[in-house]
């Protein structure tokens, strides 16, 4: 198992970052996410809280080896929920790959939170496993471009969502009160 981790603050706040968080795709700079389904939302009447499951199609250039190995296409689709507390302020998102899963998962674990009024931080995780104990020099091989390539989407996600809060916050600057 292969781990990737990263933590910073976006200079929003977390009502803001959360606004952000409906709008991150599509954007130029994550053009590999090509579609997002939402497929349940619920306000549960007690808390308050803000559950959201949602589907989003991506497209991913495998290395020849990978598609030769497990097949499938380029055609990739992960599974979102995410839980939004307006009363704690706390967002969480899981997601977990839905193709070749039978081969390997990626667990990935997001939460926004506030730091202060105006900053929120921003805390990422995933956990890669390949699941072929028999070849286990290939499933490590496996684990580390999959991490690889988690850290090069992490990087451009990081990069499409500050555009994204950007535009958010021009916008509201323009629009009148």
């Amino acid at each position: 198992m292969h781990f990737f981790s990263q933590a910073f603050n976006y200079d929003h706040s977390w009502s803001h970052v959360v606004i952000g968080m409906w709008h991150k795709y599509p954007n130029p700079k994550c053009s590999h996410v090509v579609s997002i389904d939402v497929l349940d939302r619920s306000v549960d009447p007690k808390t308050g809280i803000i559950r959201t499951e949602r589907v989003l199609g991506c497209k991913q250039k495998a290395p020849g080896w990978i598609v030769k190995l497990f097949g499938g296409s380029e055609d990739a689709f992960v599974r979102e929920i995410s839980f939004v507390d307006p009363a704690t302020q706390n967002a969480t998102i899981t997601s977990v790959n839905l193709s070749l899963s039978q081969f390997a998962t990626c667990f990935e674990q997001i939460r926004y939170s506030p730091v202060s009024p105006h900053r929120t931080a921003f805390i990422q995780t995933a956990e890669i496993q390949a699941r072929m104990a028999l070849w286990r020099s290939a499933a490590d091989g496996l684990e580390k471009w999959l991490v690889q390539r988690f850290e090069q989407n992490a990087h451009l996600g990081k990069l499409g969502f500050t555009d994204v809060l950007q535009t958010l916050g021009e916008e509201r600057q323009h629009s009148p009160s």
